[in-house]
């Protein structure tokens, strides 16, 4: 299977998590992903991370700790290992994947078009749990960041970078560290380009739960800046294309916070009644 094929009308679950998630005290990311798996069997794939064996070591006793009986480790060392006997049998049976952090390039040069990615978006289809943590939630969009200056205006020749993603999130671009690293710039540059997709900037330890691709609500402790460009009215990108500050107009922000809710197909933020 493989994502945008129009037959297909994913019913899972996406929870994108913009990093350094609470691990000591609450854990309210974790024990939602703990929720979500319920009694199925997880899938940790440390594939973005240098050290893939210490980081399913932390993330297996957390789990474990939260209640998860079915933890299994996805072994991917090479790309051939994305076609192996071993790592589709360690997907048999599995009801949520979960994506730890690291280099987004090395989980797509990884298992990018192989059967282990054709497995993993026919679970999510079907209803099963992609989970994303930094590197491994900005891999979920459809294009993904990679690469850009935080911190100065986005240059309309500047140092942004993109490359094709996972595909799970559509019509989105994540990025995440986000308030932390002063990120909203290169996200403006994004969606000033491209004002088809919608710019989701996620803090960290703070996530967004999206439910069949229609809507997401806002879980942790920070906030989740969604940036709408469809409305924009003069950008300088196609009548300046020298090296100039990013010109853009009518740009909409929206800051989400604990329990707001986002309807990505009528683009409107929600505050559910009584929080």
């Amino acid at each position: 299977m493989r994502p945008g094929d129009p037959r297909m009308r994913p019913t899972g679950t996406l929870l994108i998590i913009g990093g350094h998630e609470d691990k000591e005290n609450e854990r309210i990311i974790l024990r939602e992903l703990a929720r979500l798996v319920g009694g199925g069997k997880l899938v940790i794939a440390p594939l973005a991370s240098e050290s893939p064996e210490e980081v399913w070591e932390e993330y297996e006793t957390l789990m474990r700790g939260l209640g998860v009986r079915h933890v299994h480790h996805l072994r991917i060392e090479a790309r051939e290992d994305g076609r192996s006997v071993r790592a589709m049998k360690t997907l048999e049976g599995a009801t949520a994947i979960f994506f730890t952090g690291g280099d987004q390039m090395r989980i797509t040069s990884l298992v990018g078009d192989t059967p282990v990615f054709s497995r993993i978006y026919e679970i999510f289809v079907n209803g099963g749990t992609i989970a994303g943590t930094s590197a491994g939630a900005s891999v979920l969009s459809e294009t993904m960041m990679v690469g850009g200056e935080s911190g100065e205006s986005h240059r309309i020749k500047g140092a942004l970078r993109l490359a094709p993603g996972l595909g799970f999130a559509r019509d989105m671009v994540i990025d995440q560290h986000f308030a932390e690293r002063g990120r909203i710039n290169r996200l403006l540059g994004v969606v000033g380009q491209n004002p088809r997709v919608l710019g989701i900037g996620i803090d960290e330890n703070t996530a967004v739960v999206v439910e069949a691709g229609k809507s997401f609500r806002v879980i942790g402790a920070g906030g989740v800046y969604v940036l709408d460009a469809s409305g924009v009215t003069s950008s300088n990108p196609a009548e300046e294309p020298g090296d100039r500050p990013l010109s853009v107009f009518d740009v909409k922000v929206h800051l989400l916070a604990e329990g707001d809710t986002f309807d990505l197909e009528k683009r409107r933020p929600d505050r559910p009644a009584g929080k």
